[in-house]
C-alpha cells in the first residue's frame, strides 16, 4: 500500500486549507496536483539553465538544450521507445490535430476513419474536419457494461478503413480497452493504428507494443506541467510525414521558394519549445518511478473497488461503466435520481430525465470541500450514447485515501432526493 500521508506532503497545494477544511481533490482525470519536485525543477530551469535550444552555440544554450534532450529521453524511456521517437506538443489534443493534418494526405474520398462512441472530443473532433473532404467517419457501439462491442469493431472495419484511432482508457467510463487485441485486429486490415492514452499512461505500467502506430498523452494528468503533450510515432512514419507547423528550427536549408526539414522529432517542433514543461514532465515521471507504476495501479484499483462498494450503498445512484476493477481505471461517473423530479415526470406535465443536473450535485459536493467534475467531459456523442446530458465524476490518483472516499459518499448522502 502507497503511504498517501507521506505523499499528501509532497504536493503544497494539498496542504491548503478552505474554510478551515482539507481539500478533497477527486478530479485528476482533468488534472492532477504537482508535487514539490515538478514546482523545483521548473523553478531551477529558470534560475540556472534559461536559453533557446537547439540553436546556440554558448555554453548555457547547451547546457538548455541537454536538458530539453534529457527530458525527451526520460519520457522514452518511461514507455519503452526511442527518443527520436518522442515528439513534444501541448497536450493530447494537439499531438492528435498534428496526426489529422499530417496523415491527412495519405487519405482519399471514399476512405474511411474508426473510432468508439466513448472518445473524448480530441480524439473526434480533428477526424470528424476530414469528413468535409469525403473521408467517413464510423463510430464502434459498446455494451451494456460499457466495454467496445468486439464484433461491432470487426464488422465495421473495410477495405477503406485507414485509420483506427481508440481511447486506451475512457475518461468517463473508467473502461481499458485492449489496446493488444484491438491493434492486431487493426494490423489485419492494413489500417494506421493510433491511441489515445491521456487517461492510462499516468496511472498504470506500460511498454510501448509493436502494434501501435502512434500514440498521445499529455503532462498535466501525470503531476507535470501544464501546457506540455506527447506524440509517440514510430520513426519510420514519422519520417514519412509532412510538418504540423512551420517557422524556426525545424528546418535544415531553406532557400526562397524550397525548404528541406529537419529529422524527426525537430520536424514536428517548430519555434521555441516548451522547454521547462518538458523538464517539469521529466521530473514528474521521476516522481512516478520512484512510487512504481504497479503500485499506482494497485492502489488506484483499490480506492476503485472501495468507492464502487461505498457508492452502489446510496440508494438513489447511477453510476456508469464497468464494474471490474481490473477492467476499469481509477474514474468513476455517475448521476443522483431525484424522487421530486420522477413524481413531476409521473404528473405527466413536465419531460425531464429524473437525474438531478450534475452541475448541482458537484456544487453541493463543493461546499464540503470535495471537488469532483460535472457535465459531459468533453465527451458529448457518449452522453447522447447513455441518452443523459452529463454525470457528476470523482477520480482517483496516488494522493486519495478511503479519507476522500467517505468524504464523497458522506458529502452524497446529504443531498435531497425528496
Amino acid at each position: 500500500m502507497l503511504d498517501v500521508g507521506s505523499i499528501r506532503r509532497d504536493f503544497p497545494i494539498l496542504q491548503r486549507k478552505m474554510d478551515g477544511k482539507r481539500i478533497v481533490y477527486l478530479d485528476s482525470t482533468a488534472t492532477t496536483q504537482k508535487p514539490e519536485s515538478v514546482i523545483n525543477a521548473i523553478a531551477e530551469f529558470y534560475r540556472n539553465y534559461n536559453a533557446n535550444v537547439h540553436r546556440s552555440v554558448y555554453k548555457l544554450g547547451w547546457e538548455a538544450t541537454d536538458c530539453y534532450e534529457q527530458a525527451r529521453k526520460n519520457v522514452a524511456d518511461f514507455i519503452g521507445v526511442k527518443s527520436e521517437e518522442i515528439v513534444f506538443t501541448r497536450n493530447t489534443t494537439e499531438s492528435l490535430n498534428l496526426l489529422s493534418y499530417s496523415l491527412e494526405g495519405k487519405l482519399k474520398k471514399g476512405d474511411r476513419i474508426l473510432i468508439s462512441s466513448m472518445e473524448h472530443h480530441s480524439n473526434i473532433l480533428p477526424w470528424m474536419r476530414l469528413e468535409e473532404r469525403g473521408i467517413n467517419l464510423d463510430y464502434i457501439n459498446l455494451t451494456p457494461e460499457g466495454f467496445l462491442d468486439i464484433e461491432d469493431f470487426k464488422s465495421k472495419i473495410k477495405k477503406e478503413t485507414k485509420i483506427i484511432s481508440i481511447t486506451h482508457q475512457s475518461n468517463v467510463l473508467g473502461t481499458i480497452n485492449d489496446i493488444d487485441t484491438l491493434s492486431k485486429i487493426a494490423k489485419e486490415n492494413d489500417s494506421i493504428f493510433i491511441v489515445d492514452g491521456a487517461q492510462s499512461i499516468p496511472h498504470m505500467p506500460f511498454k510501448m507494443i509493436n502494434g501501435i502506430d502512434y500514440m498521445a498523452f499529455s503532462g498535466h494528468k501525470m503531476l507535470g506541467p501544464l501546457g506540455i503533450g506527447v506524440l509517440y510515432g514510430k520513426y519510420e512514419n514519422l519520417s514519412e510525414l509532412p510538418p504540423f507547423q512551420r517557422g524556426g528550427e525545424m528546418i535544415k536549408e531553406v532557400d526562397f521558394h524550397k525548404v528541406e526539414f529537419e529529422d524527426p522529432p525537430i520536424k514536428f517542433e517548430a519555434g521555441t519549445p516548451n522547454v521547462e514543461g518538458a523538464v517539469g514532465l521529466s521530473a514528474a515521471i521521476d516522481y512516478l518511478k520512484k512510487i512504481g507504476m504497479e503500485n499506482v495501479r494497485s492502489h488506484e484499483k483499490y480506492l476503485t473497488r472501495k468507492a464502487l462498494d461505498s457508492l452502489s450503498t446510496l440508494k438513489n445512484i447511477q453510476i456508469y461503466g464497468p464494474r471490474d476493477t481490473e477492467k476499469r481505471g481509477g474514474v468513476i461517473s455517475f448521476n443522483i435520481r431525484s424522487e421530486a423530479i420522477k413524481r413531476k415526470i409521473a404528473s405527466g406535465n413536465i419531460h425531464l430525465d429524473g437525474l438531478l443536473h450534475s452541475h448541482d450535485v458537484a456544487s453541493h459536493l463543493d461546499e464540503s470541500n470535495v471537488f469532483v467534475r460535472s457535465g459531459h467531459h468533453c465527451a458529448q456523442p457518449l452522453m447522447k450514447y447513455l441518452n443523459i446530458k452529463g454525470t457528476a465524476r470523482a477520480s482517483f490518483y496516488i494522493y486519495n485515501d478511503i479519507d476522500d472516499i467517505e468524504a464523497l459518499v458522506s458529502g452524497l448522502e446529504g443531498i435531497d432526493v425528496q
